[in-house]
């Protein structure tokens, strides 16, 4: 039997996750949280004849204590997009509190669950959640995972011409780092099949995968961003993690940890000087079994992104952490 919650889920990436969830063979039982619509919601998938029996709740009548209890896997895309007269530091405080307050759920309420957080900035997020956690005695850094694989995605998609694949997701390709802007490195080297890149097309493919989010932002016409896209992403990896609870072997999946409590990330932490961190993960019935290092012989190319990465990630990081220590008034 596997719980799953999604949390923020009447949301414009709460809603098709939950109904990927809903259509899943693998969820026995999906609980919606949310501030506003949920029952609504949950009342609508209800209909759909799969195997997952539906829930949803407000924060009324203990509803995230209902919507947490027995739950396996946590996924968290709760927040607010960005909206016109609010700077980008107004929505840090928004959805770091957000994440903040459902962390602080999950560690009372179900604190050995799978933690998945897809509230951006995944890169302030995820340690906002582990500060959460250590302070309540519960963090287990093998089960926090920041979802980093719309990058991925983005990365397979985005060089379909250059792979020739009919399906661009049977290429594998390392996105390393964090989830947003220049914190993002694809691995185009690392490729598996191995891909060409004319050396005319690298720096834009890059800046591609990097900033694709503004594509859709534009394309929506600033009235929305990449919700389909995340939702997708977001279920892909949660499938991998749910199928690796059940037992099966081999599943390797880039995602942002916390090195240092992982198997393997003492040395990838020593390389970056960072330690959290998106790099391929394989998985277990116990969550991040080994972080992988790919970093040996990337290019030179590669080198100098990674260098960007890992200044703008120790300032993304130190901003989650500080938010605990040193709440904003």
């Amino acid at each position: 039997m596997v719980k799953a919650a999604v949390l923020g889920a009447s949301g414009g990436i709460g809603q098709p996750l939950s109904l990927l969830f809903k259509a899943s063979p693998l969820v026995d039982e999906l609980a919606l949280y949310d501030v506003v619509n949920t029952p609504g919601v949950a009342a609508d998938l209800s209909h759909i004849s799969s195997v997952a029996k539906i829930s949803g709740y407000l924060p009324k009548d203990g509803g995230l204590e209902r919507a947490l209890t027995g739950c396996d896997v946590v996924v968290i895309p709760a927040g607010i997009p960005r909206k016109p007269g609010m700077t980008r530091d107004d929505l840090f405080k928004i959805n770091a509190s957000i994440v903040r307050d459902l962390v602080t759920g999950i560690a009372q309420f179900c604190p050995k669950a799978f933690i998945l957080i897809i509230s951006n900035p995944v890169n302030s997020t995820v340690p906002i959640a582990a500060e959460v956690l250590k302070n309540a005695g519960v963090f287990d850094p093998k089960r926090l995972f920041g979802v980093t694989t719309l990058d991925v995605v983005r990365a397979e998609t985005f060089t379909q011409e250059f792979s020739g694949l009919n399906n661009p997701s049977d290429i594998t390709i390392p996105v390393v780092g964090g989830h947003s802007g220049e914190t993002i490195v694809p691995l185009f080297s690392k490729a598996t099949p191995a891909l060409q890149i004319p050396a005319d097309r690298y720096e834009a493919l890059v800046k591609r995968v990097q900033f694709g989010g503004d594509e859709v932002v534009q394309a929506k016409d600033g009235a929305g961003s990449a919700t389909l896209s995340m939702a997708y992403a977001g279920f892909r990896f949660a499938e991998s993690i749910i199928k690796a609870v059940k037992g099966q072997t081999g599943i390797v999946e880039p995602t942002f940890v916390y090195l240092p409590g992982v198997p393997g990330g003492d040395e990838i932490a020593k390389a970056t000087g960072v330690d959290f961190f998106s790099t391929l993960v394989a998985l277990n019935a116990t969550g991040a079994e080994k972080a992988i290092n790919i970093l040996d012989g990337i290019t030179p190319q590669e080198e100098k992104l990674l260098k960007a990465c890992t200044e703008g990630l120790k300032g993304n990081i130190t901003k989650g952490v500080e938010f605990i220590s040193s709440p904003p008034k």
